[in-house]
């Protein structure tokens, strides 16, 4: 994998950072529950989009019977990691 690998990125969950494929399905739905729940009006109506991709995140793992998000398709591993924020628009938060 090369340093630019999306399954690579760091993703803060349950205390500590790990790489995005490293997520399990259970810190998946973990992840879009948090993420439900902290979306509300105004400018926190962003966060619905994105509890929306962990949660379809969440159905694509359980269809293929994945345990880590690493093994999914490698180009549905890439495509989440966008829509989820594991890889932020533009490449960066800052």
């Amino acid at each position: 994998m090369s340093s630019d690998d999306p399954l690579l990125a760091p993703v803060y969950a349950t205390g500590r950072y790990k790489p995005f494929g490293e997520f399990t399905l259970a810190d998946v739905h973990a992840r879009a529950s948090e993420l439900a729940a902290a979306t509300g009006w105004g400018p926190t109506a962003r966060v619905a989009s994105v509890a929306r991709a962990w949660a379809e995140l969440a159905s694509a793992m359980q269809r293929a019977r994945c345990a880590t998000v690493a093994e999914l398709d490698p180009g549905a591993g890439a495509e989440f990691a966008r829509r989820v924020w594991a890889v932020p628009p533009g490449g960066s938060l800052l």
